[in-house]
């Protein structure tokens, strides 16, 4: 019997025991984060452990990804859909937090990080937790990326476009510069909320774009087929 979850192509994501399950903003980071030239790559908050399956798939046989969850019951999911994917030798989960945790240097470092402040309020304290901004800070999660980067390496962010834009502006004290910034639109014609970021230690012109998940008439539009068409079983 397969857990409650989500099938994609070439594994199934349980998410039951997991604070925050599978959504769209994971799904566009794991499809979207640039591959060329990773060998090493560190996945910060791995919840079910989604995103790292992701990069699995679309990664070289040879790839290493690291993934890391503060919470023990998703991490210990993590680690099953892991076990029960077709890489299991690839993925390698770790139960600790990010400030504890050693490794690297990396060649991509990718999150979909808590996002929401203190004061906000969630029934589910395993929710609270990954979700809110105390166990993890933006200033947190970029020093952690200056200490575990490789000199040429990246990271890559979904984050809502409002804590996208707060984090772009502190990042360069951690000697991490803006290399991509592409807005993510739900609808045609609605505004964008979220966006995805892409940083390097190197100081080089922003690309900029965006990605609208459907259009007007509610079908999915071109670019999102094409970066998740390898993923879901309906595309």
């Amino acid at each position: 019997m397969v857990s409650p979850g989500f099938t994609f192509k070439q594994f199934h994501v349980a998410h039951d025991r997991c604070a925050m399950k599978v959504g769209t903003d994971g799904v566009l980071l794991g499809a979207w984060a640039p591959l060329d030239g990773v060998r090493r790559i560190l996945d910060i908050g791995t919840g079910s452990g989604l995103i790292a399956l992701m990069l699995a798939q679309r990664s070289a046989p040879d790839v290493q990804i690291d993934a890391i969850e503060i919470d023990p019951a998703a991490a210990a999911q993590a680690q099953e859909n892991v076990l029960a994917s077709p890489w299991p030798n690839k993925i390698h989960v770790h139960p600790i937090a990010l400030q504890q945790f050693e490794g690297g240097p990396y060649d991509l470092i990718v999150s979909n990080p808590p996002y929401f402040h203190a004061g906000q309020s969630f029934a589910d304290p395993a929710r609270a937790r990954a979700r809110h901004t105390g166990s993890l800070s933006q200033h947190d999660l970029l020093a952690a990326c200056q200490r575990l980067l490789a000199p040429q390496g990246r990271v890559a962010l979904v984050l809502p476009r409002e804590e996208g834009e707060r984090l772009r502006d502190i990042a360069a004290r951690y000697d991490l510069h803006c290399a991509c910034d592409e807005i993510v639109v739900g609808k045609e014609g609605k505004e964008a909320n979220r966006v995805l970021l892409l940083f390097s230690r190197e100081l080089i012109t922003i690309k900029q774009g965006q990605i609208v998940i459907h259009s007007a008439d509610g079908r999915y539009c071109e670019r999102y087929i094409q970066l998740t068409s390898s993923f879901y079983l309906k595309m």
